[in-house]
């Protein structure tokens, strides 16, 4: 039988990519980036702090990390504000003791559950970068654009009148889009969002939005939860990374080394003297530059 010529036609087949939201670039081709006071890997803390309803929404799709067993499912659900109730602290406390900031990415939920939380972080001076509005707040092809147009003013606007300021940038859980959501968040005013994982320096869209990419192979939930690794594991994985970044950045010019970290599972016990022991390596570094998401994004501007 003859294969229908139609199957093989696709309006976007051609060399490079099969969509116009933004064009194709090697890292090593670009002007190298100079970090400030001639730091070279800029050192990226990006927390996850979610809530997670007691009953899974599955529209578009489950959040990782959501709710397992039949409701109430309480092991997961307890397991999960654990994060909020102590663990997220344990972290506020890490990054004291060194001395640095993080980007705190924030369910619009945690400001109208738990608006401590929120004032405890901008007391401390770290960002806020808004995602979703809860962990059924997830975003995909099928959602309606009104929808997730409303999804986003919701988590920016809960998270807006608890912290005073809105927030720059955006995560979406799972990093998840749908086709309109580079649109919908530039729209809403974003400046940066942190879903495509696709490099190792900011890039920017058609539109003018940015990327601050955020590698999931980087984040404890993919070493830890998935991979079944110690958190001494991660820590050396962290450090052997950035090591190696250093090195790149030698010759081709500032690099970025984003620490996803999620509060539930980072920071029980047995597992938040790795991390402290990580930040504190870091710190020694003299190539290392600790920077907010928005303080990352703000210095490639000024150079391109």
């Amino acid at each position: 039988m003859a294969l229908d010529p139609a199957y093989l036609e696709y309006p976007r087949r051609r060399e490079g990519y099969d969509h116009d939201l933004y064009p194709w670039s090697s890292i090593f081709a670009r002007k190298p980036v100079a970090w400030p006071d001639g730091k070279s890997v800029a050192v990226w803390l990006c927390v996850s702090l979610e809530w997670f309803p007691m009953t899974p929404s599955d529209t578009p799709f489950r959040a990782p990390g959501h709710m397992q067993t039949s409701y109430p499912d309480y092991r997961h659900y307890t397991a999960r504000e654990y994060g909020t109730r102590v663990g997220f602290y344990r972290l506020l406390d890490a990054f004291r003791k060194v001395g640095v900031k993080a980007s705190i990415a924030a369910n619009g939920a945690i400001a109208d559950r738990y608006p401590q939380v929120i004032a405890d972080i901008v007391a401390d001076g770290h960002e806020i970068i808004a995602h979703s509005t809860d962990m059924n707040g997830t975003i995909g092809s099928t959602l309606p654009e009104d929808d997730e147009r409303a999804l986003i003013a919701q988590s920016l606007a809960s998270i807006e009148a608890v912290s005073g300021k809105r927030p720059a940038g955006w995560l979406s859980i799972a990093r998840s889009e749908s086709w309109n959501t580079p649109r919908l968040l530039k729209e809403a005013g974003m400046r940066y969002a942190c879903d495509w994982a696709n490099d190792e320096l900011p890039w920017r869209f058609a539109n003018g939005l940015v990327n601050l990419p955020l590698n999931h192979e980087l984040s404890d939930r993919q070493i830890i939860t998935v991979q079944q690794q110690s958190a001494d594991s991660y820590a050396q994985q962290m450090i052997d990374a950035f090591d190696w970044l250093a090195k790149e950045a030698g010759s081709h010019g500032g690099r970025i080394l984003p620490l996803h970290i999620t509060p539930y599972i980072m920071a029980l016990p047995y597992r938040i003297g790795a991390f402290e022991g990580l930040l504190k390596t870091l710190a020694a570094r003299p190539q290392t530059w600790f920077a907010t998401g928005e303080e990352i994004v703000n210095s490639w501007e000024g150079q391109q």
